[in-house]
Protein backbone atom coordinates (compact mmCIF):
# COMPACT_ATOMS: atom_id res chain seq x y z
CA UNK A 1 0.00 0.00 0.00
CA UNK A 2 1.29 3.47 -0.74
CA UNK A 3 1.80 6.10 1.76
CA UNK A 4 2.37 9.42 1.56
CA UNK A 5 5.26 10.86 4.21
CA UNK A 6 3.71 13.32 6.46
CA UNK A 7 6.84 15.39 7.30
CA UNK A 8 5.13 18.54 8.98
CA UNK A 9 3.64 16.10 11.44
CA UNK A 10 6.40 13.93 11.99
CA UNK A 11 8.99 16.19 12.48
CA UNK A 12 6.03 18.18 15.42
CA UNK A 13 6.06 15.04 17.26
CA UNK A 14 10.27 14.39 17.09
CA UNK A 15 10.48 18.11 18.60
CA UNK A 16 7.97 16.92 21.10
CA UNK A 17 9.81 13.79 21.76
CA UNK A 18 10.66 13.42 25.47
CA UNK A 19 9.07 16.12 26.60
CA UNK A 20 7.09 16.33 29.59
CA UNK A 21 3.52 16.11 27.65
CA UNK A 22 0.64 14.86 26.35
CA UNK A 23 1.00 14.60 22.70
CA UNK A 24 -2.79 14.32 21.39
CA UNK A 25 -3.78 14.09 17.76
CA UNK A 26 -6.47 14.96 16.51
CA UNK A 27 -8.68 15.02 13.17
CA UNK A 28 -11.11 13.60 10.83
CA UNK A 29 -11.09 9.86 10.60
CA UNK A 30 -9.29 8.49 7.88
CA UNK A 31 -7.37 11.67 7.57
CA UNK A 32 -4.15 9.81 8.70
CA UNK A 33 -3.72 9.58 11.70
CA UNK A 34 -2.69 6.55 12.80
CA UNK A 35 -0.56 5.85 10.24
CA UNK A 36 1.58 9.69 11.47
CA UNK A 37 1.59 7.55 14.81
CA UNK A 38 3.18 4.34 12.80
CA UNK A 39 5.53 6.26 11.25
CA UNK A 40 6.93 7.89 14.45
CA UNK A 41 7.26 5.15 15.68
CA UNK A 42 9.31 3.18 13.57
CA UNK A 43 11.08 6.75 13.95
CA UNK A 44 12.17 5.63 17.33
CA UNK A 45 12.91 2.13 16.30
CA UNK A 46 15.13 3.22 13.96
CA UNK A 47 16.99 6.03 16.01
CA UNK A 48 17.79 3.23 19.11
CA UNK A 49 14.43 2.59 20.82
CA UNK A 50 14.13 -0.82 22.21
CA UNK A 51 10.58 -2.32 21.14
CA UNK A 52 10.25 -3.48 24.07
CA UNK A 53 9.84 0.15 25.14
CA UNK A 54 7.09 0.46 22.90
CA UNK A 55 3.26 0.19 23.28
CA UNK A 56 1.12 0.53 20.74
CA UNK A 57 -2.97 0.00 20.84
CA UNK A 58 -5.47 0.84 18.54
CA UNK A 59 -8.53 0.90 20.58
CA UNK A 60 -10.94 -0.23 17.18
CA UNK A 61 -8.98 -3.79 16.78
CA UNK A 62 -10.49 -6.26 18.18
CA UNK A 63 -7.82 -7.96 19.71
CA UNK A 64 -7.45 -4.85 22.11
CA UNK A 65 -11.25 -4.81 23.28
CA UNK A 66 -10.34 -6.15 26.87
CA UNK A 67 -8.56 -2.33 27.31
CA UNK A 68 -11.63 -0.44 26.08
CA UNK A 69 -11.90 -0.99 30.27
CA UNK A 70 -9.73 1.86 31.85
CA UNK A 71 -8.45 0.20 34.57
CA UNK A 72 -7.79 -2.56 32.56
CA UNK A 73 -5.76 -0.53 30.47
CA UNK A 74 -4.28 1.70 33.31
CA UNK A 75 -3.21 -2.25 34.58
CA UNK A 76 -1.42 -3.60 31.66
CA UNK A 77 0.21 -0.30 30.61
CA UNK A 78 2.01 -0.32 34.06
CA UNK A 79 2.85 -4.53 34.34
CA UNK A 80 4.25 -4.13 30.92
CA UNK A 81 6.76 -1.12 30.86
CA UNK A 82 10.35 -0.52 32.18
CA UNK A 83 10.39 1.75 34.70
CA UNK A 84 14.53 2.20 34.46
CA UNK A 85 13.54 3.34 30.33
CA UNK A 86 11.68 5.80 28.76
CA UNK A 87 8.35 4.26 27.43
CA UNK A 88 6.41 5.58 24.48
CA UNK A 89 2.86 4.80 25.01
CA UNK A 90 1.05 4.92 21.76
CA UNK A 91 -3.09 5.00 21.70
CA UNK A 92 -5.08 5.44 19.57
CA UNK A 93 -9.00 6.44 18.60
CA UNK A 94 -8.83 7.16 22.71
CA UNK A 95 -12.46 7.65 22.95
CA UNK A 96 -13.69 4.34 22.58
CA UNK A 97 -12.20 3.78 26.05
CA UNK A 98 -14.66 4.67 28.83
CA UNK A 99 -13.62 7.40 31.20
CA UNK A 100 -10.07 7.02 29.96
CA UNK A 101 -9.38 10.47 31.47
CA UNK A 102 -8.49 9.15 34.73
CA UNK A 103 -5.97 6.85 32.96
CA UNK A 104 -3.86 9.27 30.86
CA UNK A 105 -4.04 11.33 34.01
CA UNK A 106 -2.58 8.74 36.00
CA UNK A 107 -0.24 7.34 33.61
CA UNK A 108 1.05 10.89 33.37
CA UNK A 109 2.36 10.83 36.72
CA UNK A 110 5.25 8.19 35.27
CA UNK A 111 8.00 10.35 33.94
CA UNK A 112 9.09 7.21 32.70
CA UNK A 113 6.10 6.87 30.16
CA UNK A 114 5.75 9.12 26.68
CA UNK A 115 2.16 9.32 25.99
CA UNK A 116 0.74 10.01 22.49
CA UNK A 117 -3.14 9.67 22.26
CA UNK A 118 -5.35 9.97 18.90
CA UNK A 119 -9.10 10.39 18.40
CA UNK A 120 -11.38 11.60 16.04
CA UNK A 121 -13.82 13.80 18.07
CA UNK A 122 -12.81 17.00 19.30
CA UNK A 123 -15.44 16.20 22.44
CA UNK A 124 -12.22 14.12 23.92
CA UNK A 125 -10.72 17.58 24.78
CA UNK A 126 -13.55 19.08 25.98
CA UNK A 127 -15.10 18.15 29.67
CA UNK A 128 -13.04 15.74 32.13
CA UNK A 129 -10.14 15.77 29.64
CA UNK A 130 -9.66 19.35 29.97
CA UNK A 131 -10.15 19.22 33.41
CA UNK A 132 -7.85 16.36 34.33
CA UNK A 133 -5.07 17.69 31.91
CA UNK A 134 -5.23 21.08 32.16
CA UNK A 135 -1.98 22.31 30.84
CA UNK A 136 -0.48 18.80 30.25
CA UNK A 137 -1.69 18.07 26.79
CA UNK A 138 -0.82 19.71 23.10
CA UNK A 139 -2.78 19.36 20.70
CA UNK A 140 -1.64 18.39 17.03
CA UNK A 141 -4.83 18.90 14.73
CA UNK A 142 -4.18 16.43 11.87
CA UNK A 143 -5.94 17.29 8.79
CA UNK A 144 -6.41 15.19 4.78
CA UNK A 145 -3.42 16.03 2.62
CA UNK A 146 -2.49 19.14 1.91
CA UNK A 147 -1.94 20.00 -1.75
CA UNK A 148 1.62 20.06 -1.87
CA UNK A 149 1.74 16.73 -0.12
CA UNK A 150 -1.04 15.17 -3.24
CA UNK A 151 1.27 16.77 -5.23
CA UNK A 152 4.12 15.42 -4.30
CA UNK A 153 3.00 11.73 -4.69
CA UNK A 154 1.59 12.43 -8.44
CA UNK A 155 4.21 15.17 -9.75
CA UNK A 156 4.33 18.56 -9.96
CA UNK A 157 3.70 18.69 -13.69
CA UNK A 158 0.43 20.34 -15.19
CA UNK A 159 -0.66 21.48 -11.24
CA UNK A 160 -3.82 23.24 -12.54
CA UNK A 161 -5.28 19.55 -13.42
CA UNK A 162 -3.56 18.32 -10.42
CA UNK A 163 -5.91 20.63 -8.29
CA UNK A 164 -8.71 19.99 -10.38
CA UNK A 165 -8.54 16.29 -9.18
CA UNK A 166 -7.68 17.33 -5.79
CA UNK A 167 -10.77 19.49 -5.13
CA UNK A 168 -13.18 16.64 -6.94
CA UNK A 169 -11.55 13.80 -4.55
CA UNK A 170 -10.10 15.21 -1.73
CA UNK A 171 -6.98 14.22 0.37
CA UNK A 172 -8.01 11.62 1.96
CA UNK A 173 -4.34 9.46 2.12
CA UNK A 174 -5.50 6.06 1.30
CA UNK A 175 -7.33 7.44 -2.25
CA UNK A 176 -3.13 7.59 -4.22
CA UNK A 177 -3.94 4.10 -3.95
CA UNK A 178 -7.90 4.11 -5.67
CA UNK A 179 -6.84 4.66 -9.64
CA UNK A 180 -10.75 4.33 -10.34
CA UNK A 181 -12.61 7.37 -9.78
CA UNK A 182 -15.92 5.54 -8.91
CA UNK A 183 -13.89 3.46 -6.24
CA UNK A 184 -12.68 7.20 -5.31
CA UNK A 185 -16.74 8.10 -4.64
CA UNK A 186 -16.93 4.48 -3.39
CA UNK A 187 -14.15 5.22 -0.30
CA UNK A 188 -15.39 8.83 0.21
CA UNK A 189 -18.96 7.23 0.68
CA UNK A 190 -17.33 5.01 3.47
CA UNK A 191 -15.70 7.76 5.30
CA UNK A 192 -19.20 10.16 5.16
CA UNK A 193 -21.00 7.12 6.18
CA UNK A 194 -18.33 5.99 8.90
CA UNK A 195 -18.07 9.58 10.82
CA UNK A 196 -21.82 10.25 10.37
CA UNK A 197 -22.64 6.45 11.69
CA UNK A 198 -20.04 6.89 14.68
CA UNK A 199 -19.56 9.79 15.48
CA UNK A 200 -22.64 11.47 15.03
CA UNK A 201 -25.80 9.68 15.13
CA UNK A 202 -24.53 6.84 17.60
CA UNK A 203 -23.28 9.37 19.94
CA UNK A 204 -25.87 11.75 19.94
CA UNK A 205 -29.10 9.45 19.32
CA UNK A 206 -29.89 10.97 16.17
CA UNK A 207 -33.77 10.06 15.58
CA UNK A 208 -34.29 11.73 12.13
CA UNK A 209 -31.46 10.80 9.85
CA UNK A 210 -33.11 12.52 6.74
CA UNK A 211 -33.00 15.61 8.68
CA UNK A 212 -29.22 15.39 9.38
CA UNK A 213 -28.40 14.63 5.55
CA UNK A 214 -30.39 17.85 4.70
CA UNK A 215 -28.09 19.76 7.26
CA UNK A 216 -25.50 18.53 5.72
CA UNK A 217 -26.26 18.83 2.31
CA UNK A 218 -26.82 22.62 3.11
CA UNK A 219 -23.72 23.25 4.97
CA UNK A 220 -22.10 21.46 2.07
CA UNK A 221 -23.48 23.48 -0.45
CA UNK A 222 -22.92 26.69 1.96
CA UNK A 223 -19.08 26.72 2.41
CA UNK A 224 -18.19 29.89 2.37
CA UNK A 225 -21.23 31.67 2.81
CA UNK A 226 -22.50 33.55 5.80
CA UNK A 227 -24.88 31.20 7.78
CA UNK A 228 -26.72 30.97 10.33
CA UNK A 229 -29.22 28.52 12.61
CA UNK A 230 -31.97 30.30 11.78
CA UNK A 231 -31.25 30.44 8.11
CA UNK A 232 -30.94 26.71 7.97
CA UNK A 233 -34.06 25.93 9.94
CA UNK A 234 -36.13 28.45 7.30
CA UNK A 235 -34.62 27.24 4.06
CA UNK A 236 -35.41 23.39 5.83
CA UNK A 237 -39.08 24.46 6.48
CA UNK A 238 -39.09 25.90 3.09
CA UNK A 239 -38.65 22.45 1.76
CA UNK A 240 -40.99 20.93 3.52
CA UNK A 241 -39.23 19.55 6.61
CA UNK A 242 -40.03 20.68 10.08
CA UNK A 243 -37.55 21.34 12.15
CA UNK A 244 -36.36 23.18 15.37
CA UNK A 245 -33.60 25.22 16.08
CA UNK A 246 -32.49 23.65 18.82
CA UNK A 247 -32.33 20.01 17.21
CA UNK A 248 -30.49 22.02 14.14
CA UNK A 249 -27.84 23.46 17.13
CA UNK A 250 -26.94 19.94 18.56
CA UNK A 251 -26.61 18.29 14.69
CA UNK A 252 -24.24 21.04 14.19
CA UNK A 253 -22.31 21.14 17.24
CA UNK A 254 -21.87 17.00 16.20
CA UNK A 255 -20.98 17.72 12.71
CA UNK A 256 -18.25 20.66 14.20
CA UNK A 257 -16.91 17.76 16.56
CA UNK A 258 -16.29 15.07 14.36
CA UNK A 259 -14.46 17.48 12.22
CA UNK A 260 -16.58 17.35 9.40
CA UNK A 261 -17.28 21.06 9.52
CA UNK A 262 -15.10 23.91 10.64
CA UNK A 263 -16.98 27.19 11.88
CA UNK A 264 -15.00 30.44 11.57
CA UNK A 265 -16.11 33.42 13.16
CA UNK A 266 -16.57 36.89 11.93
CA UNK A 267 -14.03 39.41 13.15
CA UNK A 268 -14.81 43.84 13.41
CA UNK A 269 -11.33 45.06 12.40
CA UNK A 270 -12.81 48.44 13.20
CA UNK A 271 -13.65 47.49 16.84
CA UNK A 272 -11.13 45.13 16.80
CA UNK A 273 -14.10 42.16 18.73
CA UNK A 274 -15.45 38.89 17.54
CA UNK A 275 -18.91 38.42 16.09
CA UNK A 276 -21.69 36.00 17.83
CA UNK A 277 -23.30 36.01 14.40
CA UNK A 278 -23.19 34.99 10.84
CA UNK A 279 -20.59 32.64 10.83
CA UNK A 280 -19.40 30.68 7.80
CA UNK A 281 -18.45 27.14 7.36
CA UNK A 282 -15.87 25.30 5.93
CA UNK A 283 -15.63 21.27 4.76
CA UNK A 284 -12.80 19.60 6.32
CA UNK A 285 -11.75 17.80 3.17
CA UNK A 286 -14.11 18.73 -0.66
CA UNK A 287 -13.80 15.51 -1.49
CA UNK A 288 -16.70 14.57 0.89
CA UNK A 289 -18.99 17.44 -0.92
CA UNK A 290 -18.15 16.14 -4.12
CA UNK A 291 -19.49 12.55 -2.56
CA UNK A 292 -22.63 14.14 -1.20
CA UNK A 293 -23.58 16.49 -3.69
CA UNK A 294 -22.15 15.48 -7.07
CA UNK A 295 -19.71 16.84 -9.94
CA UNK A 296 -22.44 19.65 -10.66
CA UNK A 297 -21.63 21.47 -7.67
CA UNK A 298 -17.74 21.99 -8.20
CA UNK A 299 -18.98 24.45 -10.43
CA UNK A 300 -19.10 27.47 -7.58
CA UNK A 301 -14.71 27.62 -8.20
CA UNK A 302 -14.77 30.31 -6.00
CA UNK A 303 -16.03 29.26 -2.82
CA UNK A 304 -13.71 25.89 -3.54
CA UNK A 305 -10.84 28.28 -3.57
CA UNK A 306 -11.79 30.12 -0.42
CA UNK A 307 -11.75 26.35 1.10
CA UNK A 308 -8.89 25.32 0.10
CA UNK A 309 -6.83 28.84 1.03
CA UNK A 310 -8.91 27.77 4.73
CA UNK A 311 -7.51 24.94 5.32
CA UNK A 312 -4.21 25.68 4.44
CA UNK A 313 -3.78 28.62 6.98
CA UNK A 314 -5.46 26.14 9.51
CA UNK A 315 -2.91 23.87 8.62
CA UNK A 316 -0.28 26.25 9.08
CA UNK A 317 -1.64 26.94 12.59
CA UNK A 318 -2.89 30.67 12.01
CA UNK A 319 -5.72 31.74 13.71
CA UNK A 320 -8.25 32.33 11.29
CA UNK A 321 -11.34 35.04 11.27
CA UNK A 322 -13.69 36.20 8.85
CA UNK A 323 -13.31 40.11 8.29
CA UNK A 324 -16.23 42.87 8.88
CA UNK A 325 -15.16 45.95 7.77
CA UNK A 326 -18.10 48.77 7.99
CA UNK A 327 -19.89 47.65 4.96
CA UNK A 328 -16.72 45.64 3.49
CA UNK A 329 -15.81 41.92 4.27
CA UNK A 330 -12.67 40.52 4.11
CA UNK A 331 -12.53 36.68 3.33
CA UNK A 332 -9.72 36.00 6.11
CA UNK A 333 -8.25 37.72 8.94
CA UNK A 334 -5.29 35.89 10.05
CA UNK A 335 -3.78 35.85 13.45
CA UNK A 336 0.12 35.39 13.03
CA UNK A 337 1.76 35.63 16.27
CA UNK A 338 1.37 39.18 17.26
CA UNK A 339 0.96 40.14 13.91
CA UNK A 340 -2.83 40.01 11.34
CA UNK A 341 -2.83 39.16 7.91
CA UNK A 342 -6.00 40.13 5.77
CA UNK A 343 -6.26 37.58 2.48
CA UNK A 344 -8.76 38.38 -0.04
CA UNK A 345 -9.80 35.39 -2.24
CA UNK A 346 -10.77 35.41 -5.84
CA UNK A 347 -10.81 33.12 -8.64
CA UNK A 348 -9.53 35.80 -11.22
CA UNK A 349 -8.04 39.23 -10.95
CA UNK A 350 -8.08 39.60 -14.90
CA UNK A 351 -11.77 41.12 -15.32
CA UNK A 352 -11.22 45.27 -13.90
CA UNK A 353 -14.91 45.32 -11.44
CA UNK A 354 -13.35 42.26 -9.60
CA UNK A 355 -9.87 43.52 -9.40
CA UNK A 356 -11.52 47.46 -7.97
CA UNK A 357 -13.74 45.39 -5.91
CA UNK A 358 -11.18 43.47 -4.25
CA UNK A 359 -8.55 46.14 -3.62
CA UNK A 360 -11.27 48.21 -2.37
CA UNK A 361 -12.04 45.88 0.05
CA UNK A 362 -8.22 46.31 1.22
CA UNK A 363 -8.03 49.95 0.41
CA UNK A 364 -10.54 50.39 3.28
CA UNK A 365 -8.61 49.15 5.93
CA UNK A 366 -7.05 52.06 8.02
CA UNK A 367 -3.85 50.06 9.43
CA UNK A 368 -0.44 48.36 7.98
CA UNK A 369 -1.07 45.37 8.33
CA UNK A 370 0.15 42.75 5.23
CA UNK A 371 -2.45 42.83 2.81
CA UNK A 372 -2.93 39.47 -0.04
CA UNK A 373 -5.37 38.51 -2.68
CA UNK A 374 -5.00 34.78 -3.81
CA UNK A 375 -6.37 33.73 -6.98
CA UNK A 376 -6.24 31.02 -9.32
CA UNK A 377 -4.12 33.12 -11.81
CA UNK A 378 -0.75 32.69 -12.11
CA UNK A 379 -0.25 36.39 -11.48
CA UNK A 380 1.73 38.26 -9.26
CA UNK A 381 1.62 41.47 -8.37
CA UNK A 382 1.74 44.66 -6.17
CA UNK A 383 -1.28 47.38 -5.43
CA UNK A 384 0.35 50.31 -3.56
CA UNK A 385 1.38 47.62 -0.87
CA UNK A 386 -1.45 44.99 -1.94
CA UNK A 387 0.45 42.06 -2.72
CA UNK A 388 -1.42 39.46 -5.55
CA UNK A 389 -0.25 35.82 -5.33
CA UNK A 390 -0.69 32.72 -7.16
CA UNK A 391 -2.62 29.81 -4.74
CA UNK A 392 0.15 26.99 -6.41
CA UNK A 393 2.69 29.71 -4.94
CA UNK A 394 0.86 29.91 -1.70
CA UNK A 395 0.00 26.00 -1.72
CA UNK A 396 3.87 25.16 -2.93
CA UNK A 397 5.13 27.28 -0.46
CA UNK A 398 7.33 29.01 -2.88
CA UNK A 399 5.71 32.15 -1.50
CA UNK A 400 5.54 33.04 2.63
CA UNK A 401 2.46 35.19 3.95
Amino acid sequence: MDTINREQYINKLISLKDKNIIKVLTGIRRCGKSTILKEYKNYLLKNGVNEKNIIFINFEDYNYSEFLDQEKLHNYIIENTDRKNKNYIFLDEIQNVDKFEKCINSLFLRDYLDIYIAGSNSYMLSGELATYLTGRYIQIHVLPLSFKEYISYYGENDELKKYNEYITYGGFPYLINLKNNNEKIDYLDSIYNTVIMKDVISRKKVNDTLMLESICRFLFDSIGSSISVKKISDTLSSNGRKNSVHTIEEYLNALLESYILYKVNRYDIKGKELLKTQEKYYLSDLGLRTYLLGNKYNKDLGHILENVVFLELKRRGYKIYIGKNNTSEIDFVVEDIDDLIYIQVALTLRDENTLKRELKALENIQDNHRKYIITLDYDTNNYDGIKQISVFDFLMNRINL
